[in-house]
């Protein structure tokens, strides 16, 4: 197996985010406002799309880093469209937070527009991985004002821990740009990313499900 360490915490990245999809996934509570609650499915598409993501690049670095095959070259661009459904299912988080139905609506149909022009760039123009990085950027700070806005309406502490998650994945971003590492051969910048990730990911989880399950006040 190559890069052990990227593989390993790319799989236990995706067992993380599959098991926050499958609680997002059940019924909600009789207790939750209809409008907390539509963010359970998309939340859970997230987590869902960021798992698989997670399980399709940690075969990549662990199987198929070494040399051009195609079957690497398809699970490599299957990972970062599935980084890319992540990145639209924040929009549609987002546009329900903050805004009415036909708002929310019209974002929708932009950012499936633009995964669309997404997915022709990874697919025939360029896969690097700094490109998926680019399109989940703009997401994660638009997220990052959706759960401001509901702090800032309900004084909710989970909006603002869902706040600080995804200002973690910027930072875990930054780090897997810059080639941040703990040591660059047993535990490098791609492995600090998924475990600073993975922190991340537990706080906007807890975050949604906790929003979802409070009354309004």
């Amino acid at each position: 197996m190559t890069e052990v360490d990227v593989a390993l915490t790319d799989y236990l990245l995706a067992v993380e985010s599959a098991l926050f999809a499958f609680l997002l996934s059940q019924r909600a509570s009789d207790r939750a406002p209809s409008g907390r609650g539509g963010w359970r499915d998309p939340f859970a598409l997230f987590f869902a799309a960021t798992g698989a993501g997670s399980l399709i690049g940690g075969t990549v670095h662990g199987f198929f880093l070494a040399g051009d095959s195609l079957a690497g070259v398809v699970l490599w661009r299957a990972a970062l469209l599935a980084v890319g459904v992540a990145a639209l299912c924040g929009w549609a988080i987002g546009a329900r937070m903050l805004f009415g139905e036909a708002t929310a609506r019209a974002i929708r149909i932009a950012a499936c527009v633009e995964f669309l022009a997404y997915a022709a760039v990874v697919l025939c123009v360029n896969d690097s991985f700094w490109v998926a990085v680019a399109n989940y950027l703009p997401t994660t700070a638009f997220l990052i004002v959706a759960f401001a806005a509901v702090y800032r309406a309900t004084g909710h502490r989970a909006a603002a821990i869902g706040a600080a998650g995804l200002a973690s994945t910027i930072a875990a971003a930054a780090i897997q740009q810059f080639r941040v590492a703990v040591h660059p051969r047993y535990f490098n910048h791609n492995a600090l990313y998924h475990v600073v990730q993975a922190a991340a990911l537990f706080m906007i989880f807890w975050s949604a499900r906790a929003l979802a399950m409070q009354r309004p006040r």
